[in-house]
């Protein structure tokens, strides 16, 4: 019974997965073909059928992607590794972990999508895994791998007529097909496709965002919850196709000999690559996620979306504590002719109301505000605009712990919480950092299983709207907060109005 319990049968054929803490887990699931070879940056193709039990008891191949020789003690400390399980261009896989399978369970299922921007990350990760939440909740949880880079996002439309004409989007072609997989498969593994929720952090957050703009995802997904990667607009064409082609240049590969550049090793593409992403092509992508409108094809699609409160911490420099440092900053920020005195107000305000903050902090704040949590307001506006589906704000104040706390509640600090891993280097083994941890996963579970992320865990959380705003706070005092910090908000678009998404 119990061997019987660890197979299932997929449509392309029987695979065997182990068990772990009374979870059933089945890793590196294919769900699409090489994308190696002739297969290089054309749409995702099939997996083939498969004979006898494939082992699914280890981890699948991530994406091709660069490899740090030198990963950064944060790296190390959170166990973000991206590389467990290989890297190879057979990379089309699935995770998959349940409280049963075949027993009609009809269980919501949450579809995690990793960040890393469009470049880097696995669904390998550590703090991915899904044997906290699918136990915790009674839910199945899925990760995936998909193309990155250049070989996920190279824009090859205005190069080469061989059936690319959305090679641009190929990244994006494989996260639909992956949801299809998971709709016509998870019935067998006790799910619902019926009740799929989509998440991500960061990049992550940004394919979501783009997902819900995307006619061929359209009915693969219920639920979006997004957390730190709200996006507004996707890339162009004249910028996508002019990194082509300097790739190519550095490459030694003539405009247009796509033979040659699908011959070129996957290490010597990642390595000379530069930023990627979807692009508007009128085919896959059809218009821009959440400019100027939210999508009216996914406007019955409710919403978490959510930041950190010193997200951008990481992009600060490490030497920036002192306050002279960042008075200078805050003024190259502000171009107005007045600057010097618009700084005094900016710096007073929030010394304000962030008394405890050290200059490092105040500047990741800032640098949040006008930015990542600025899209994430404008996305939830736009989302309110539709009159369809709620959405649900909040804000993550509990802090790194340990070697990562001098960053405070850094970009990525939600991201283990939101599974309802409790215990993560992240918060810390105190009961502080459980609790918090307890209130993000559960409401991150009742939303994706209904819509509504209110459970008995944390206090009531109401829907955002433009006017009461309401906003749930993660910390050490869990609260609804109407508004919070108006004040900044309304100084950031008086001193800087917003940059084009």
């Amino acid at each position: 019974a119990q061997g019987a319990a660890l197979l299932a049968e997929t449509k392309h054929g029987r695979i065997r997965g182990f068990d772990v803490d009374g979870i059933k887990c089945f890793r590196g699931v294919p769900y699409g073909a090489d994308t190696g070879g002739k297969n290089r940056f054309m749409p995702p193709q099939k997996v083939a059928n498969w004979s006898g039990v494939r082992d699914a008891r280890d981890w699948g191949h991530v994406a091709p992607q660069r490899i740090s020789p030198d990963p950064s003690a944060y790296t190390k400390y959170v166990g973000w590794n991206n590389y467990r399980g290989g890297m190879s261009e057979d990379c089309l896989v699935v995770n998959v972990w349940t409280p049963a399978v075949r027993d009609n369970g009809k269980r919501a299922v949450l579809f995690i999508i990793h960040g890393g921007g469009y470049t880097s990350g696995s669904g390998n990760l550590e703090a991915l895994e899904g044997q906290h939440l699918a136990k915790m909740a009674n839910m199945v949880v899925v990760t995936v791998n998909h193309r990155l880079g250049a070989l996920g996002y190279m824009d090859l439309s205005g190069f080469c007529a061989e059936g690319l004409a959305s090679s641009g989007n190929v990244g994006m072609m494989d996260l639909v097909l992956a949801l299809q997989w998971v709709r016509d498969n998870i019935a067998e593994f006790g799910g619902n496709p019926g009740s799929v929720a989509i998440t991500g952090q960061s990049g992550g957050g940004g394919k979501c965002s783009n997902l819900m703009a995307i006619p061929s995802a359209v009915g693969l997904f219920h639920r979006v919850a997004i957390q730190s990667g709200s996006s507004l607009k996707t890339g162009r064409h004249e910028a996508a196709q002019k990194a082509a082609e300097g790739l190519w240049t550095k490459l030694g590969v003539a405009k247009g000999d796509i033979g040659k550049l699908r011959a070129v090793p996957f290490k010597d593409i990642v390595d000379n690559q530069t930023n990627a992403g979807p692009v508007l092509d009128g085919i896959v992508v059809t218009r821009d996620p959440f400019d100027p409108d939210g999508p009216a094809m996914s406007a019955n699609v409710p919403m978490i979306i959510g930041t950190c409160l010193e997200d951008s911490a990481f992009t600060v420099p490490g030497n920036a504590k002192e306050d002279a440092e960042l008075r200078n900053w805050v003024q190259s920020q502000l171009r107005q002719a007045n600057a010097e005195q618009q700084t005094d107000a900016v710096l007073a305000l929030y010394r304000k109301l962030h008394p405890n903050k050290n200059a490092f902090l105040l500047r990741a704040i800032m640098a949040t505000d006008r930015g990542g949590r600025r899209s994430a307001v404008t996305q939830a506006e736009r989302k309110v605009a539709q009159g369809a589906a709620s959405v649900y704000m909040y804000r993550w104040d509990w802090p790194a712990f340990g070697e990562g706390a001098h960053w405070g509640a850094v970009h990525g600090t939600d991201v283990s919480p939101a599974f309802a891993n409790p215990t993560t280097a992240m918060t810390g083994n105190s009961e502080g950092g459980k609790r918090v941890a307890r209130q993000l996963g559960s409401a991150f579970a009742a939303f994706a299983k209904t819509g509504n992320p209110n459970n008995p865990n944390i206090p009531t959380w109401s829907p955002y709207d433009p006017k009461r705003r309401a906003v749930m706070i993660f910390g050490g005092n869990t609260q609804q907060v109407n508004d919070p910090d108006r004040e900044l908000r309304e100084l950031w678009n008086k001193l800087a109005p917003a940059r084009p998404a």
